[in-house]
């Protein structure tokens, strides 16, 4: 069976859809309003902790622009193996 999402913002269009259901062979189903966030993933076996999206980092852009960091430099000189 294929599928499409439908974004309305008029509960108007939902009740015209649902009426249309009747005619049409297609059905309704409302999302899951309590979508489960996995606040950890695995990555090659390591485990990486998502950070907070609501964390306001505007403040750092000062601290760090134009200071002519290169980030793979860094990782190459800092995260060596030994």
């Amino acid at each position: 069976m294929e599928e499409i999402v439908i974004r309305y913002k008029n509960q108007r269009v939902l009740e015209v859809l649902k009426d249309l259901t009747k005619y049409f062979d297609f059905s309704i189903v409302a999302p899951d309003k309590k979508k489960k966030v996995n606040k950890t993933d695995s990555i090659n076996g390591v485990t990486v902790v998502l950070g907070d999206p609501s964390v306001n980092t505007s403040d750092l852009t000062d601290i760090f622009t134009d200071k002519g960091l290169d980030a793979g430099k860094i990782r190459a000189e800092q995260w060596r193996k030994n």
